[in-house]
């Protein structure tokens, strides 16, 4: 039979502990044995050390007594950082503090960490796909809470489903490198404490899984894997979903059904600004069908609307990143956004001054018969576009008539480009940039941050007016 302090409910080693303002509180409770009979007011202290050097983070606490040899403490102000050991031993005399080294020993928890906590959610390129080699290797402080129900040091592929414990997201085959470790990395080099992570995405799930007004499944899931592991606050959900949706009613209702997940999941987690980084969808290079391009310019659109009209929900391309298959980013890809969705993050959820925002379409201006000015916000230095001919321009505008290709361009300033087209068009008038299931594979880019532009849809062509004003 053991003896001493044992801890029946606390973290679990590895565990990544949200901070808050700099600094956590963490809570233990358990019970306490002791061989001898003359124990005078046994009492349960507990301390937190670095675990690098054994210096004392936090000194000798004691806790309370809930009598029949049950005890429970918090600690608060524990500061954000780590790798921290928490250590706990059971003293038997009045005089507590008197050579604590020598009170009876008590059980630890190992490799903790206080920082900051992302939710991992989507379909299979949010569990991670990469199947190409690359160094991305386990760092200490980069922490997962993995299905098994066990906090682990992060490595890849993070979604496997050894020991799981909710089948709900259990992939059918096994996963491989994802954008994850990745963010959390880059994350940690900036802040300088610890990143946990906690997967809950499942391959070819679709919306309807994640919307508790619908199926709904997934979403319960992950609310069931965030209480059952007592996850209180947590500092953003990672989210990368929209292949399964890429079909007429389901693609033409997207932007509505995320909408109301984003107000459910603040709801339920009591955080009305809980933030969303989300990566509009990559290219799929497969047979295009006759709806294909423009369910999944759809689908695209609905994803850039949902950062400009969701406070708190950021989105950054893929068009871009290579594949491993025919819809899965490769891992070196992945290496990439993993890297743009943490200068996101620094960016809006911590003050940092980096450079993320991808160029994003602010207008479309009739300035000719057969001539379209699109204007792009978030450009640092200027449009760039490889020095492409006409027709390697990812644009294509739309009318009545049918399509109408760029046979010119010219870049007017360092936010626009001036195409021309093969014809006047008919009627009303719009455009659609790398709109389409596998676009042209040069994708104009801010030429400071390399960044694409985010794909768009059906923006609509608005006249110009004499001296400049717009219809």
């Amino acid at each position: 039979m053991q003896i001493g302090a044992i801890i029946d409910k606390g973290p679990m080693d590895w565990q990544i502990v949200q901070q808050t303002n700099g600094s956590a509180n963490i809570s233990l409770s358990g019970s306490w044995t002791a061989k001898e009979d003359n124990a005078i007011e046994p009492k349960v202290f507990v301390r937190i050390v670095n675990e690098e050097t054994g210096e004392v983070i936090i000194p000798w606490k004691g806790s309370a007594n809930l009598g029949k040899a049950q005890w429970e403490i918090t600690i608060a102000d524990v500061p954000a950082g780590g790798l921290y050991r928490l250590e706990t031993c059971l003293s038997l005399n009045a005089d507590h503090y008197k050579a604590m080294e020598w009170a009876v020993r008590g059980d630890m928890i190992h490799h903790i960490g206080v920082g900051d906590v992302f939710v991992i959610a989507g379909q299979s390129n949010a569990a991670g796909y990469g199947k190409d080699p690359i160094y991305d290797p386990p760092e200490l402080g980069l922490h997962l809470l993995r299905n098994n129900g066990h906090w682990a040091l992060a490595a890849h592929p993070m979604n496997e489903s050894t020991g799981i414990i909710h089948e709900a997201n259990r992939e059918v085959s096994n996963p491989g490198h994802s954008p994850y470790l990745s963010f959390a990395r880059k994350l940690k080099r900036e802040l300088g404490y610890p990143i946990g992570l906690i997967q809950t995405a499942c391959g070819s799930s679709p919306l309807s899984a994640w919307n508790p007004e619908e199926d709904g499944y997934l979403y319960r899931n992950m609310m069931d894997i965030l209480q059952s592991q007592g996850v209180g606050t947590i500092k953003g959900v990672l989210w990368y979903q929209g292949c399964s949706d890429t079909a007429v009613d389901e693609s033409a209702t997207y932007l509505d059904r995320f909408k109301r997940i984003v107000a459910r999941l603040r709801e339920d987690r009591n955080d009305a600004e809980l933030p969303l980084l989300t990566v509009q969808l990559n290219r799929w290079v497969h047979p295009v069908h006759e709806t294909s391009n423009q369910n999944w310019g759809r689908l695209r659109e609905a994803q850039r609307q949902a950062a400009r009209q969701i406070a708190g929900v950021y989105v950054v391309p893929a068009i871009d990143c290579s594949l491993s298959d025919s819809a899965h980013i490769s891992a070196s890809s992945n290496l990439v956004l993993g890297e743009r969705l943490a200068r996101t993050a620094l960016k809006y959820l911590y003050g940092k001054p980096f450079i993320c925002d991808a160029p994003d379409i602010e207008e479309a201006i009739r300035i000719g018969p057969a001539q379209i000015r699109l204007t792009f916000k978030h450009i640092s230095d200027r449009l760039f576009v490889y020095d492409e001919g006409a027709d390697g321009l990812p644009f294509v505008a739309e009318d009545e008539e049918g399509f109408l290709h760029a046979v010119g361009y010219e870049l007017e300033d360092p936010h626009s480009i001036a195409i021309t087209l093969g014809r006047e068009w008919i009627g009303e008038c719009w455009v659609h940039g790398a709109s389409e299931q596998n676009p042209k594979s040069f994708v104009p880019v801010d030429f400071a941050s390399h960044l694409p532009m985010l794909s768009f849809y059906g923006v609509r062509v608005t006249e110009q007016k004499p001296g400049g004003a717009t219809l």
